[in-house]
């Protein structure tokens, strides 16, 4: 699987876009310990996988939080990773 954060592959040329896939990590507090993008990362090839894509193109991330209201008051984040899978052609 080639992973570009751009629109284009280095020695491969796009010949189909499959579409947009997303995926996310598990929710954690913030500054815990992990590399969530590469987390991230991970789970959206799996994504992409499933789709039998040959790359995913103009990866992002974005990290959503949320505040919770109860008596804890923890706070709570997830890094998410976007992109396009797309198949290349072969040879």
């Amino acid at each position: 699987m080639r992973i570009s954060f751009n629109e284009q592959v280095e020695g491969g040329r796009v010949i189909q876009s499959i579409g947009r896939v997303r995926a996310a990590t598990s929710w954690h507090a913030p500054g815990a310990k992990g590399d969530w993008q590469a987390a991230a990362l991970r789970a959206l090839v799996s994504a992409a996988e499933d789709y039998e894509a040959d790359a995913v193109i103009g990866v992002g991330y974005e990290t959503d939080a949320v505040a919770t209201m109860d008596l804890s008051s923890i706070d709570l984040q997830r890094v998410t990773a976007t992109g396009i899978a797309v198949k290349l052609a072969r040879g």
